[in-house]
């Protein structure tokens, strides 16, 4: 790394210097001299008193712990603007704002951010001139990229701009990383090789180290996006084989009995199905999910007749709310399978309740119950599928999209049975989901 001696500091400090020793001198004098008058003395005294309050402020403005601590503020502060932007990824306009953000809380002259081929953003002086979306004109940028080491273009042709009168004479440029490879640039840029000090480069590496932390988080949620919704994909093909037979057998015996109903039954289960295997959406309102338990418990009720019992309890104001696809159906599912006992008829409470930014979607049964040493075991991988969805994916779900504090727990109900308490902690993006937002 090239260092370069922080001018503005040294030049200010010697100015001081040299008034300092001047004043004194005179002061000196006055003081030793009995025959000068009384406004020289206070004139003498004034200066001495100049002397150590200057060289106080000079110590303390110079001083390396007070530098630190005003680029650390504002690197901190880029770096704190910047996470919304750049949770984005990449882009031109997430790369347009850093660069706005950085020339504000900066002493460059202009700021611009690249990819490994093009321009992404720039802000400052020559903006009429550097244009986002053209590629990379600077040898040193390309180099910077190559070598994944920071650059100090001290004069107008290392920087290489093709306007003859552009002010911008001298650039920091440092890397920007993902997994230790450069996928970009972050650039500095000065009106004078003099400006460019120590200082400047260390804000400038620093800055660059945060943004490419930020870059490397954004991706690592967009490959979560993404897994979450190739699971979902995979979850739609994996239809659960006796619920398929249960059903078909069920409506194969009311064209008998009754074929009004078999009808129906035979519309809603294509209906179900063409929603199991064509939905497209990761997160649908929460009415449209129980739209769909309430479908497919129509089927178990024809199956199971007057032994199977389901009561709501729905708070309006949270039926806008945003749930993954199949994240209720399969834990009312896993209350049928689990919970029907032999004779006896079993009772599904399905409620819903709101407490500030956390909503709760309970679903309790009577039923059997689940063994106390598979309770343990309900949230493993591969226990518990309904339709082939396991709890477990549920859960996974649940916090791959609303983070901590979100997901499933299994209990036992209180006189018998399992409660399942699905929750979701809404962030300040998350809230406009709900109807009472």
């Amino acid at each position: 790394m090239r260092i370069v001696t922080p001018r503005r500091t040294i030049l200010f400090d010697t100015i001081l210097l040299f008034a300092s020793t001047v004043l004194a001198v005179v002061a000196g004098w006055v003081i030793i001299s009995s025959t000068a008058p009384g406004w020289m003395l206070v004139i003498a005294l004034a200066g001495l008193a100049f002397i150590a309050v200057g060289s106080g402020v000079a110590r303390w403005v110079s001083r390396p712990d007070h530098l630190k601590a005003m680029q650390s503020h504002r690197t901190l502060e880029i770096a704190n603007g910047s996470l919304g932007y750049l949770r984005q990824g990449l882009t031109e306009k997430s790369a347009g704002a850093v660069c706005r953000l950085a020339l504000e809380h900066s002493e460059a002259a202009a700021v611009a951010i690249t990819d490994t081929e093009r321009v992404l953003g720039f802000a400052g002086i020559g903006e009429d001139h550097h244009v986002a979306g053209e590629p990379i004109m600077t040898r040193g940028t390309r180099e910077v990229i190559e070598t994944n080491e920071h650059r100090i273009l001290e004069n107008s042709a290392e920087i290489g701009c093709p306007q003859w009168e552009c002010v911008l004479k001298a650039a920091i440029v440092v890397p920007l990383e993902m997994r230790g490879q450069p996928v970009g640039t972050l650039k500095f840029y000065y009106m004078h090789r003099s400006l460019l000090n120590e200082t400047q480069i260390a804000m400038a590496e620093g800055l660059a180290r945060l943004l490419s932390t930020q870059l490397e988080l954004s991706e690592l949620e967009r490959q979560t996006e993404l897994a979450c919704r190739m699971e979902l994909k995979a979850l739609q093909a994996q239809i659960h084989p006796h619920f398929l037979f249960n059903t078909i057998n069920t409506i194969a015996m009311l064209i008998r009995t009754d074929p009004e109903k078999a009808r129906e039954l035979l519309r809603d289960f294509a209906r179900f199905y063409r929603r199991t295997l064509e939905a497209t959406e990761d997160l649908v309102p929460l009415e449209q999910e129980l739209e769909y338990v309430r479908t497919y418990l129509a089927f178990e009720k024809a199956r199971f007749g007057d032994r199977l019992e389901v009561i709501e309890e729905i708070d309006t104001g949270v039926q806008g709310l945003l749930v993954p696809a199949f994240a209720i159906q399969p834990v009312v599912e896993n209350s049928v399978q689990h919970g029907m006992k032999e004779v006896d008829p079993l009772t599904i409470s399905i409620t819903t309740r709101r407490a500030g930014s956390r909503i709760e979607i309970e679903v309790t049964d009577d039923g059997a119950g689940i063994a106390k040493d598979d309770l343990s075991r309900v949230l493993e991988p591969g226990f518990g599928k309904g339709l082939g969805i396991a709890l477990k994916n549920v859960d996974d779900r649940l916090r791959g999209y609303y983070g901590p504090g979100s997901g499933l727990t299994v209990k036992h109900a209180e006189g018998g049975g399992t409660q399942v308490l699905i929750t979701v902690v809404l962030g300040e993006t998350d809230r406009g989901g709900s109807d009472d937002a």
